[in-house]
């Protein structure tokens, strides 16, 4: 530790991101990137961009992203508020809506960025157990609080909420803000957009990262009631005023309007997941069910950190928790079909799963 560090510095304890790793022959199913790359339409707006624009400053409102946000999700642009990923959305909205007095209520398993924000910012929390099967149960969360969060579906378990399960929370929590973080709800979950003109207290994170194929532009954004999405941009505004740079912009807009596409490849992704578990349960795997890109997976004998290594030596990477609850099971995100063909063969040659009846 350096001696010039703050004291609140020195006793946080940061995110750790999944392995990216720096050589090729790699099958890389621990950070649930898509396997598909963007849109052609992307491609087109990366070829066209016009590089003399970059001496100028990008535009910081992003003022033709949030329209094409607007448009497609049906809501006003001053609904919409864009940032550098969905991390520096969540981490504004942190900033913005939960300190508060009362603490803010998520899920015992869920995204760790959220606890890294709270001892960032100082912000009192309480972890709501999950149920057995992992699931959220909406009801413990009827309590006074400063803000509730959960990730729909979450993670790292793929579980999904229902939108009759979110709406009673808003029912009764009409106190403070609550964010229904849903950078996976494109892979078969159903969204909380509809209910932002009927609850002013939700807000709806979403990401360009997943099902859009853009993580290396890192775009992300919030829909919501337009007071909400006022406290955002003052606190962006005191944080930095040109979150998106121009090509990012361009890229997010052509990822909008290439619905087919869109459209194409998340099914894809959802009809590879749906063979990944009905093979990893042939061969002794439980399996969570599954809306987002990844699959949570624990074998019935084989630890998890084992298996880990085992795909690890095979050149094929996945994602292990090793936190009490979850520290058998792995995360598996959804490649193509070829590289899930690959990864279950893997498993296969592993000298106890090949035993097994």
């Amino acid at each position: 530790m350096s001696k010039f560090w703050s004291d609140a510095i020195r006793d946080l304890t940061p995110y750790v991101p999944g392995e990216q790793p720096k050589v090729s022959n790699i099958i890389k199913l621990n950070t649930n990137e898509n396997p598909f790359g963007p849109s052609p339409k992307v491609t087109h707006a990366i070829h066209s961009f016009e590089s003399n624009k970059l001496r100028k400053y990008p535009d910081p409102d992003s003022t033709s992203l949030k329209n094409t946000l607007a448009d497609y999700y049906n809501v006003s642009s001053n609904q919409v508020f864009v940032g550098n990923g969905s991390d520096e959305v969540l981490a504004h909205a942190f900033m913005a809506f939960f300190r508060q007095k009362e603490p803010l209520l998520m899920p015992t398993i869920t995204y760790s960025f959220y606890d890294v924000y709270c001892n960032l910012y100082n912000i009192n929390y309480e972890h709501i157990p999950l149920g057995d099967d992992f699931s959220i149960d909406l009801t413990k969360y009827q309590r006074p609080n400063g803000g509730i969060i959960f990730a729909n579906p979450n993670a790292p378990t793929g579980k999904a909420l229902t939108l009759d399960a979110i709406e009673g929370l808003l029912n009764t929590n009409t106190e403070s803000v609550v964010i229904v973080d849903e950078a996976y709800v494109d892979f078969g979950a159903q969204s909380a957009v509809s209910l932002i003109n009927k609850y002013p207290n939700i807000l709806v994170i979403q990401t360009f990262s997943k099902s859009r194929s853009l993580a290396g532009m890192r775009v992300g954004f919030a829909l919501g009631n337009a007071e909400l999405i006022e406290g955002l941009e003052r606190v962006k505004n005191s944080f930095n005023s040109y979150p998106l740079d121009m090509l990012a912009q361009d890229t997010a807009i052509a990822a909008i309007q290439d619905e087919q596409y869109f459209q194409e490849t998340t099914q894809q992704i959802i009809s590879t997941r749906e063979w990944t578990t009905v093979q990893l349960e042939s061969i002794g795997f439980n399996v969570v069910p599954s809306k987002t890109n990844f699959v949570f997976a624990t074998h019935r004998y084989l630890p998890g950190a084992e298996l880990m290594g085992f795909l690890r030596t095979h050149n094929i990477l996945v994602r292990h928790f090793s936190r009490p609850g979850i520290e058998n099971h792995l995360r598996i995100t959804i490649g193509t079909p070829d590289e899930m063909s690959a990864f279950i063969d893997c498993l296969k040659k592993h000298p106890d799963i090949s035993t097994l009846d």
